[in-house]
């Protein structure tokens, strides 16, 4: 007798394939077949059994031990459909397991002997009271506190527990904390542990003796049977949007697993995203343990280290204390600005600053395709000159070197900290007062707690405010205050910001909360951007850029004839060719969420990936 069964092929962009077999098979079991031609076994899912099929079969040739849950198949379905991909690209993102692991029954008690404040009593009973909640909490205002106090009654109740964290906030002083509380219980998770440790924490998460994971994105794939909460710390942060197909949302994605499995879910930020805020309920915390006092003082040049901020420097330096500056981005960041009064050049059409394509030495908006000519002075004061300016990690570094050859200057972004143990190093260096000044990107505005910096100089934060995007001001702001909050944890501190935009980002830090920033956003993307409209991103990519120009005109001509949807822009990608391809893309709106997501997977091209829910 034979059994036939519909597989979903891990990592493939294929559909799902019919095979057969003459054993019963159970569904979610991973198994191996053979795949045209191919002469390694491909590793298959199999989802579903079907009728035997008018075709011929090929046959299973293994059956492994290993399974996937009706839980991560349902999740994984949810994740092709939304975010357009294969089934099998979306499981591949679970870790299978297996089903011999010997359970470990014994009950668990853990008391952390926090005392939480009058103020995070209320917030962490308004999370409890919500299944979804949002905690908008000030740095310093200890989040981490009701986290731990969360995590304590769920693994109480024999519950298991996912804290996310974006990856570069994965800190050893987070790792101690937790572990100090949960000990054993707790394992944390991220791309830099080896192999062996991640089977060896998978192997105790099946077993029970792990209840607590905290990690990166790839924390939420897990199999874990018994999860009972789950908290996304730093929400706002970017990089749990995948940048690989499927390109889901890692927090998008938890608030669909907590609905789905009707468990507990709290994100946290101290500047929450605007979708989230908008979506979720929130509570606000904004008193804060220690009374810091920040000055903010603001340096109009355009030369990235001004003698007003290398005098700063000097002084806070000779009183034994350090400097950390932080740029946007490690690379040589360029961007266009009047130098007079700070402005870019705006497209008239989308509120959204334009983009220099210097090949046709023309502004683009990358949103509706409007272009124009570089003008020759500011269209905003009349008089200043539109200025390209450059600012990068290297450069600054070698330009602190000249100026303080007798200070231990280090750098903090991905080309320098590659691995745990460098990111260990540095940090215990920079605590032990071995390095002056630390210059790094946003892996420096990330929970690090430096307990001897009294200065903070933010350079580059126009290119963030100047960005051709919708989220532009959000980011910029949201930085800032990120940043800003590393100086000072305790006592006076005192933060430079080098901008050209001194009212926008004075307006927000010196008189008005985050929160009221969140409110006027709302109004002035009400009848254009998320959250009130869904964007996708359909990106063509192809080596021949004839072709690739033709699929992408066709597609423009379909797509603009729909009437469900709209083509807010269609255009060359801000980077046209990269590696070796050569790139177009449409931007795609529609408060239509059902037909936005028909229309995406009616697309049928090899050369196109697809954005769902884009951040730019």
């Amino acid at each position: 007798m034979s059994f036939y069964y519909e597989l979903a092929l891990l990592k493939s962009p294929l559909d799902n394939l019919t095979y057969c077999s003459d054993v019963n098979i159970e569904i979610g079991t991973l198994v191996e077949v053979s795949l045209q031609r191919r002469k390694v076994l491909s590793k298959a899912v199999v989802v579903k059994e079907v009728e035997k099929p008018s075709f011929k079969c090929t046959t299973i040739q293994t059956i492994t031990n290993l399974f996937y849950s009706t839980e991560m198949i349902k999740i994984a379905t949810f994740t092709s459909m939304y975010y357009v991909s294969s089934l099998g690209e979306a499981l591949s993102l679970f870790i299978p397991f297996d089903k011999i692991v010997i359970k470990n029954n014994e009950k668990y008690k853990v008391k952390s002997n926090i005392l939480l404040s009058k103020e995070q009593e209320e917030a962490y009973n308004f999370c409890l009271e919500h299944k979804q909640a949002l905690l908008f909490a000030n740095t310093g205002a200890g989040k981490t506190e009701i986290y731990i106090k969360t995590i304590e009654k769920y693994l109480n109740e024999d519950k298991q527990a996912i804290l996310l964290m974006p990856e570069i906030s994965l800190t050893p002083q987070m790792q101690n904390r937790l572990e100090k509380v949960f000990k054993e219980k707790v394992a944390i998770w991220h791309s830099k542990i080896t192999k062996k440790r991640k089977e060896e924490i998978i192997k105790k998460v099946l077993s029970g003796e792990i209840k607590l994971l905290a990690g990166a994105r790839s924390a939420l794939f897990l199999p874990l049977d018994n999860l009972g909460l789950i908290i996304v710390d730093e929400e706002h942060d970017e990089s749990y949007k995948s940048d690989s197909k499927p390109r889901y949302n890692t927090k998008d994605l938890a608030l669909y697993i907590s609905k789905t499995l009707d468990i507990q879910a709290i994100l946290g930020s101290a500047t929450p995203s605007l979708n989230t805020y908008h979506k979720i309920p929130f509570y606000r915390l904004s008193k804060t343990y220690f009374d810091t006092k920040k000055s903010i003082n603001y340096d109009d040049s355009t030369s990235n280290l001004s003698p007003k901020i290398v005098n700063r420097i000097k002084s806070i330096i000779e009183q034994k204390h350090q400097v950390i500056i932080f740029l946007p981005t490690r690379a040589n960041y360029k961007y266009q600005v009047c130098t007079s009064c700070g402005s870019s050049v705006e497209c008239p059409f989308c509120s959204v600053s334009m983009s220099l394509h210097k090949n046709s030495l023309a502004l683009k908006c990358h949103y509706c395709g409007y272009t124009q000519q570089i003008p020759k002075t500011c269209p905003s004061c009349k008089t200043g000159v539109i200025h390209n300016l450059r600012v990068g990690t290297a450069q600054i570094e070698e330009e602190l070197n000249l100026i303080f050859p007798d200070k231990k200057i280090k750098r903090f972004d991905r080309d320098e900290v590659k691995t745990d143990t460098q990111l260990r190093k540095v940090l215990e260096e920079f605590n032990k007062n071995k390095i002056d000044i630390l210059v790094g990107t946003q892996m420096l505005s990330k929970g690090h707690d430096y307990h001897n910096v009294k200065l903070a100089v933010v350079l580059g934060i126009d290119s963030i405010l100047k960005m051709n995007s919708y989220k532009a001001r959000e980011r910029a702001l949201s930085l800032l205050i990120q940043i800003s909050g590393r100086s000072g944890r305790k006592g006076e501190g005192e933060v430079i910001i080098q901008t050209q935009n001194k009212e926008f980002f004075d307006f927000y830090l010196g008189n008005k909360d985050y929160k009221e920033f969140l409110d006027e956003e709302l109004t002035f993307r009400e009848d254009l951007y998320p959250p009130y409209y869904k964007l996708a991103k359909v990106i063509f990519a192809h080596a021949n850029g004839l072709k690739v120009k033709d699929e992408f005109d066709r597609y423009t001509n379909i797509l603009k004839s729909n009437e469900k949807i709209e083509v807010v822009g269609a255009n060359q990608s801000p980077i046209f060719k990269l590696s070796n391809k050569y790139r177009y893309e449409i931007l795609l709106r529609s408060k239509n969420i059902k037909a936005l997501i028909e229309v995406l997977h009616s697309i049928k091209s090899p050369m196109v990936s697809i954005d769902m829910d884009t951040i730019y």
